[in-house]
């Protein structure tokens, strides 16, 4: 009974995951408009940048592919909970504000949430993916500068919002009225994890593209300016980020505490 039970919720998981990618194909087909260059653009970054971008993204890709792997081979139900964050990670991403100023975008990114829930080395892998998609299918982005890419939003999104969400929870149970955990714990370290993860990536953003497009100038001058075009709409867009992280990590507490605590979110304890 249980080894039937335990298939009727996979493939049932597999069928929501294939209704929720119809949706992300008939959203990145119908309704984003304009073919802006998300993230960095191609041919922003020389040659030597972008090989280098690559050489720092491949070991944490390489070892997201490997986490992924080992977690598939214990639980049948893994894989599709990660397409499952591809997706909203994809969808997330996909709403693009130029900054003409500064040669790219603004967007929220997504990798707060598939961090919080899946661990920073495969939310990288996840990230990944989705700026392949959009570099290939919907001019976001670029091939060349993929590596730089994954870098800003898979890396230092993925890490930024991690490891801010466990260090709040960590130090918000220990005080009243935080002590007991519940949504107002959750909704607190889900929003700043959201937040900060928008606000990191865009900085690494800033950093890679002064470095790149530097030439002789001094370096200092031309990261504050690329960052600084970037705080009219990466201000109110790491706030939206914040929330949307806190909203989605709350809604799973009261709807699927048990993923949560599969997910290693929470203890078994706190989901009762």
């Amino acid at each position: 009974m249980k080894t039937q039970n335990s298939k009727f919720k996979i493939q049932n998981l597999k069928f929501k995951y294939f209704v929720f990618s119809l949706f992300t194909i008939y959203y990145s087909l119908f309704t984003v408009s304009g073919a802006h260059a998300m993230h960095i653009s191609e041919g922003i970054l020389p040659f030597n940048w972008a090989v280098l971008w690559f050489a720092v993204a491949l070991p944490f890709v390489a070892y997201g592919l490997y986490r992924l792997k080992k977690l598939s081979a214990v639980d049948l139900s893994f894989k599709p909970l990660i397409g499952l964050m591809a997706a909203v990670v994809f969808i997330i991403s996909c709403m693009p504000i130029p900054v003409p100023t500064a040669g790219t975008c603004s967007h929220p990114c997504g990798t707060a949430i598939s961090g919080i829930l899946v661990g920073p080395a495969i939310s990288i892998v996840i990230a990944a993916v989705a700026l392949l998609i959009q570099a290939l299918f919907l001019a976001h982005g670029g091939l060349s500068t993929w590596g730089a890419n994954i870098v800003s939003m898979g890396v230092m999104g993925s890490f930024a919002g991690y490891l801010t969400f466990k260090t709040l929870r960590s130090i918000t149970l220990l005080f009243p009225p935080f002590s007991k955990g519940g949504t107002g714990e959750l909704a607190f370290a889900g929003f700043f994890a959201g937040l900060f993860a928008d606000w990191a990536t865009y900085i690494m953003t800033s950093l890679e593209l002064a470095l790149g497009i530097r030439g002789e100038a001094p370096f200092i001058p031309l990261f504050t300016k690329i960052l600084i075009a970037f705080i009219p709409t990466q201000l109110p867009l790491g706030i939206l980020e914040g929330a949307m992280t806190a909203g989605m990590v709350v809604l799973l507490y009261k709807k699927r505490p048990d993923l949560l605590v599969k997910m290693c979110v929470l203890k078994p304890e706190e989901a009762v």
